[in-house]
């Protein structure tokens, strides 16, 4: 199914960051672009290097008629599951918008309920400049919480796989434990815990 722009003006996009890692809150943005103001080389966060993200988001700050940021934290995505836990990230993003939107577009498959038209757009990051706009916000908002966390606990080296499940965060995690913003739901972790009998 093609991809079927709606015929309205305000236009939200929605995108998350974060439902792989193992420790953090996931991330969302929404976006309502000005037509007026566009800017120029949007497209999924994935595919630019930091430099060209961070430079992005702050043009998209300054130029977007508005965005906004919504999370869920450790504890309710193991209370909820990742899936409902995105969800209910990317209702707070979009309540927090000062215009409220028309009609909101939602990278992936399913959209939760805005209480607004919404679709959900597969490949929505790279197809749609709201949502790439979202993507990029996102990305920068929970990198930038991982190289915080990183000062605070520099022997997990979050500054390089920001959370994700890599053989390094996997044997961070067994040599020095979990941390209180790891998800405990996550089965690398649950599996420490249960070894150190938590």
């Amino acid at each position: 199914m093609l991809y079927q722009r709606p015929d309205v003006q305000l236009i939200c996009g929605v995108d998350e960051v974060g439902r792989g890692p193992l420790i953090g809150a996931v991330v969302t943005a929404a976006v309502i672009l000005d037509p007026a103001h566009p800017v120029a080389g949007l497209t999924d966060s994935k595919k630019l290097s930091e430099k060209r993200r961070t430079e992005l988001a702050q043009l998209i700050k300054q130029q977007a008629l508005c965005w906004a940021l919504g999370r869920a934290e450790p504890h309710e995505i193991d209370e909820l599951n990742i899936l409902h836990a995105t969800m209910l990230a990317m209702r707070r993003a979009v309540a927090a918008l000062q215009i409220t939107p028309e009609w909101v577009l939602v990278d992936g498959n399913r959209t939760p309920d805005f209480g607004l038209p919404a679709t959900a757009v597969v490949k929505g990051d790279l197809l749609v400049p709201e949502i790439s706009a979202a993507s990029i916000l996102a990305k920068v908002a929970r990198d930038e919480e991982m190289h915080t966390l990183h000062q605070a606990y520099p022997q997990f080296g979050f500054a390089d796989h920001k959370g994700y499940p890599t053989a390094a965060h996997l044997a961070a995690i067994a040599q020095h434990g979990v941390l209180p913003q790891h998800r405990r739901s996550f089965k690398p972790v649950r599996l420490v815990l249960e070894q150190q009998g938590l």
